[in-house]
Order: structure tokens, then sequence, then C-alpha cells
């Protein structure tokens, strides 16, 4: 920056929207006050997440303001008005919120500004003006709070859900572990007395040797046993029913059912038939359903315990309770954990598609606060697809960043709402079914928090929220919550 040069004048601040209205006593604080600094061309004015020092208005010349993104730069405004200003534009809050510049802005020009002390300037201005001051200090304090608290109530609700959810997603493994259970016990006893039929010393301890070796051979063909249609299985049932009747045994319906779940075929029973007497076989056949079928519980048991284990790590995942709330972060484990999460509300009508690049690096990040990110965009993505659809989370590397698409194939997001489903309570949703936070979270969580970007392309059938991360730690100070005024007037 370039020393102060001459003052500027009564009748030249006049000159300017922002004092024209001022009295002469306010103008002759601004001239006593007022720097006027002149930058050249491709100088920074004021640097992004630096302590906001000075309140700046453009006197002559061209500037521009930038925001950081990822590791890019985006401008966000370039003019030559005179009396735009930037800077320190909440300073009459004073250290009521920490003064930073949200942006960078450089001289593409030779250019003039106005310098004036944001510290010394807020005194001021809260004298000249105090009831302007109140209603802005009572505008920002009340959209901070009302945001706070619809949000908590937001987060409460959104908690609510997923936890309807998992309670849901839980029960249906438990009670078939339960159910399972239950028949094991009365297949034990089973088993048990037709042990006993064949044990009462009638049976050959080498038809018994045969038995049990056939018994061990069937058991281990369970877990390969090929999986049939509803008409294929009551077609191989038929089958085993009809010789099991024409061998004179009687109720052959569940027996047949646990047979062919586990694979045994006719040539299987003859076998069986061929080891015992005919008048033993009955007990034979039934002890050896009792058994495949106390196999096939346990499989059931098993499959429903680790169901119960994968939603519990799952949870586990997505709260990130028992992890550090910054680390490198997979973000393929936060997707299917944001999925599990939301299983239902995907229904039958949803198909979802995982088209994830495999070779993504992990990211440093918030991860429980990027799966506030998922859950959000994969929500929206299903309310606008009301029951029908496809749901598409895309990941793929991107430059220095990890992409992470979430697509959907709604009816998309007209035009003129594009623009402003970042915007804080803005919402397209009937009243009472969303706060217009959700997008607005993600958007701070993403470009503020992660330093990265968020943004909608939208056709019909074919939406897709776009969110770029750094793959790199980044240690620039973050902006704080002040939004720049590039211009007025």
């Amino acid at each position: 920056m370039s020393a102060p040069t001459a003052r500027l004048t009564r009748d030249e601040l006049r000159e300017l929207f922002l004092f024209e209205d001022l009295d002469d006593d306010q103008l002759d604080w601004v001239v006593a006050h007022g720097d006027v600094v002149a930058h050249a061309a491709g100088t920074e004015v004021s640097v992004e997440g630096e302590p906001a020092e000075c309140f700046w208005v453009l006197l002559s010349g061209t500037m521009t303001m930038v925001r950081r993104v990822g590791a890019d730069e985006v401008e966000t405004v370039r003019t030559s008005s005179r009396g735009v200003y930037s800077g320190a534009v909440q300073f009459y809050f004073g250290d009521q919120i920490t003064q930073r510049y949200p942006s960078t802005v450089r001289a593409i020009t030779d250019c003039t500004f106005l310098a004036l002390p944001a510290d010394e300037f807020a005194v001021v201005f809260r004298r000249w003006y105090p009831m302007a001051v109140h209603l802005l200090q009572g505008l920002f304090v009340g959209i901070r709070n009302t945001d706070e608290l619809v949000g908590q109530r937001e987060r409460l609700l959104a908690l609510g859900k997923l936890t309807a959810g998992l309670t849901h997603e839980l029960n249906n493994p438990a009670a078939a572990a339960t159910r399972a259970t239950a028949v094991l016990e009365d297949r034990f006893a089973g088993m048990r007395h037709k042990l006993a039929l064949l044990a009462d010393g009638r049976i050959d301890g080498h038809v018994l040797q045969a038995l049990t070796g056939l018994q061990e051979e069937f058991v281990g063909r369970i877990g390969s046993a090929p999986e049939l249609s509803a008409l294929d299985r009551s077609d191989a049932e038929d089958v085993l029913s009809d010789w099991m009747e024409d061998g004179g045994i009687e109720e052959t319906s569940d027996l047949a059912g646990v047979f062919v779940a586990a694979g045994v075929a006719e040539a299987d029973l003859d076998r069986v038939a061929g080891a015992v007497a005919a008048a033993d076989l009955e007990p034979a056949l039934r002890w050896l359903a009792y058994t495949m079928e106390t196999e096939l519980l346990l499989r059931e048991i098993r499959d429903s315990t680790s169901r119960i284990s994968a939603l519990v790590e799952a949870a586990r995942q997505y709260s990130q309770l028992d992890r550090s709330p910054h680390q490198d972060t997979d973000l393929h484990a936060g997707l299917d954990a944001t999925l599990v999460m939301l299983s239902a509300k995907i229904g039958p009508g949803i198909s979802v598609v995982k088209d994830y690049d495999r070779s993504l690096p992990l990211v440093p990040a918030y991860a429980a606060e990027l799966n506030q990110v998922w859950t959000n965009l994969i929500a929206n993505a299903l309310d606008a697809m009301t029951g029908s659809g496809t749901l598409t989370l895309h990941t793929a590397r991107d430059g220095d960043c990890a992409l992470v698409e979430v697509r959907d194939t709604g009816p998309g997001i007209p035009d003129q709402l594009r623009r402003r489903v970042f915007e804080p309570f803005f919402t397209t949703k009937p009243v009472g079914q969303g706060t217009g936070l959700g997008l607005d979270v993600s958007w701070r969580i993403v470009v503020n928090r992660h330093g990265g970007d968020l943004r909608v392309v939208s056709r019909p059938g074919d939406t897709r929220f776009r969110v770029l991360l750094p793959l790199t730690e980044q240690t620039r100070t973050p902006p704080g919550p002040a939004a720049e005024v590039p211009a007025a007037g």
C-alpha cells in the first residue's frame, strides 16, 4: 500500500453517494480520519481472511474482488464505479463479531481509495446513527439467532427421522434372529427325539456311520445351494414330496421345503434310502431334515446379527463419535453410511447407483460435518423424485480436488429458483415441510469449513449437486460470518 496522499475536501466527499447527506461536522470527521491511498495496478488492497482494519471506498481506477474456492480464485466483482465500498463493511459491530476481510480486493489499474479506520469509524458511526445501528444489530443478531434455533430444530427433526429409520432397519434382523432362535430350540428337541429312535439298537453301527456321513455332506452343501425362483422351488419341492409319498412317508411338505433349501435333490434321497431299512427311512429323513434346518437357522441368526453389526458400524461411521473432529476421511465410507441411515426413505421405486472412483485418496475433512452435507443432498434428491427414479452417487478426482456428485432424475430446479437454493431459509418445499437451512448449512460446511465449492446444475430429469473438496490441508484462516458488500448505490 502506498503512503496516504492529500485529504479529500467536504465538496469532494459530497460527490460520493455514501457521504452526500452528512452534515458539515460529520464530513469534517471523515476528512480528518480518511486517508486517500494509492494502489498500483496488480497490488492487493485487502486479503481474504486477514483482520478487517479498514473500510475502503473506491475513488478512481478499476478494482476486482475474488474469493478462494479450493485451490482456485473466483472473481465475484469487477468495477470502476466511483464510491463502491469493501473491506470492513460491518465495522459498526466493533468487537461484537470477528472482523475479517471476506474477500481479496486487488487493483486492476492504478487506483485510489479512501481508507477509514474501522475501529474509530465504528465509534463515531454509532454516535451519529444510534437507531440505525440498533436496527442493523437487531437484524444481524435476529437472523443469527433464528438460524441457530431453527437449525437446531431441523437437526433434531432430522435426527428423529434417522433414528426412526435406523430403529426400523435394526428391528428387521433382530426380529429374524429372535424368530430363528425360537424355532431352533424346537428343532433341537426334534433332532434329539429322532436320534433316539435311530439309536434304539435296531440300526447297525455302520448304517449310523453312513447316515452321519450323508449328514455332513448335506450340511456342507448348504452354503453353495443355488438360489431358486419361486416357481423352480415349488417344482423341486413337488418332486421330493412325490418321492417321499411313494416311500410311504406322510406330511412331506415341511421336509421337502428344508431339503430344497439345503440343495438336496432326488438322487440324494435315493442314497439315504439305500443306507437304511425301509422302516427306518422316515426317522432318518426327519433326523437329516432337523440337522439341515438347524444349520439353516444358525446361518439366519448369523446373517441377522451380522446385519445388526453392520448397521451399528454404519451409525458409528455416520456420527463419527469415536473419531477426532478433523482427520483424513474416506468419502465413500461416509456416503455409504449415509445411505444406510436414510434407507427408510429409499422406496422400492428408487434405484441407487454407486459410481465410485475407488482410487480417490483420503480427504482432510470434518467427517461428521460432511456426512451432514451428504444427508441434506441425498434427502433432497429423494424428495425430488417422489418415490420413483435413480439416485446416483459419483466420485472422481478433479484437479487438486475430490469431486462428489449427487444426481437425481427428478423434475429439476427452475432457473429462477436455482440461483436462490443456497440462500438461508429459502425452500421449494410446501409450508411446514422445510426450513430452507439444509443447503445453506451444506454450503457453509463445504465452502467455509473446507475451502471447497458447492454448486448445482439442473435440467428436467438430471439434477446434480457438485461438491469439490481440496485433497490437501487448507492452512488459510477461514473468513468470518460477515458477507462482503462489494457495491452499493
